[in-house]
């Protein structure tokens, strides 16, 4: 367990993601939400542009509302101060619940960002959300929205981070840690993007695993969230998935593994900007 923020509560670095989650059998979409509920994933991430989603959602923790630490996210098309409260307002209705523990900007859009920041303190003060963060936010992004919005307001960012896509490390996981700002990682396996067993790369982790007695991507979400100040949300498709994802929490990767994932998998570069999905 770990402080979700500066001001957040304890949480499991991993947690559970949702997008996409729609688009497979409904049943056992659900049924995999609520084995990683019973496995400590407690931290269950949605939004309002993945489709059917939140209702699927609600129906996952129907019953075991104060389980769980429950996000969801607004569109940066409807994020003006008005347009952010009514689309809190559809997100709670689809959820079947009075409130969500983090609301997040999805990306950075054309409203200005004080208009956004205004209309999460108003839900904060009504009780509806009782954190606010961001996602895709690059450390400039960051710095202003800090200077508009005061020390210990910004609850999380979520970013896109995996093996092959570790951007985040140069400036954004800095600045978050010297914050008290929360690092969510999305989509921690790639899209269509986990090393292949024949690369390199795979036969490294698949070696590190079974020293373990683990998995891949069990290796995989232990080195992503090697940091306290980083959380995981992988999707799982199915209950079998959900598990796997929950026994990554055990596993602790030596300095020699971590270097070694550091080599097969590199840092790379700064970007111009910071990539997302």
């Amino acid at each position: 367990m770990r402080r979700f923020g500066r001001m957040g509560p304890n949480l499991a670095p991993i947690g559970q993601g949702t997008w996409y989650i729609d688009r497979g059998d409904r049943a056992t979409a659900i049924a995999a939400l609520r084995r990683g509920l019973d496995l400590g994933l407690t931290h269950i991430d949605t939004a309002e542009m993945y489709g059917d989603a939140e209702p699927l959602v609600a129906e996952a923790i129907a019953g075991r509302r104060d389980e769980v630490f429950l996000v969801s996210k607004v569109l940066p098309s409807n994020a003006s101060r008005r347009g952010t409260i009514a689309a809190c307002e559809r997100s709670l209705a689809r959820l079947g619940t009075d409130r969500l523990d983090c609301y997040l900007l999805h990306w950075r859009g054309h409203y200005q960002l004080a208009e956004t920041v205004a209309a999460f303190e108003d839900l904060v003060a009504a009780g509806k959300i009782l954190s606010w963060g961001v996602s895709n936010f690059d450390a400039g992004d960051l710095r202003e929205l800090h200077r508009l919005a005061g020390d210990g307001k910004i609850a999380c960012n979520q970013v896109l981070y995996h093996l092959h896509e570790r951007a985040i490390e140069h400036a954004v996981i800095p600045w978050c840690e010297a914050h008290g700002v929360a690092v969510t990682a999305y989509s921690p396996f790639g899209h269509d993007e986990f090393p292949s067993p024949r690369s390199e790369a795979g036969r490294r982790l698949q070696r590190i695993a079974d020293d373990h007695g683990a998995t891949p991507r069990q290796v995989a979400l232990a080195f992503l969230t090697r940091r306290r100040s980083v959380f995981a949300i992988p999707k799982a498709g199915n209950p079998l998935h959900a598990a796997d994802n929950a026994a990554a929490m055990v596993l602790r990767l030596g300095e020699d593994e971590i270097a070694a994932i550091d080599q097969a998998c590199p840092l790379g570069p700064e970007p111009a900007s910071l990539p997302m999905l």
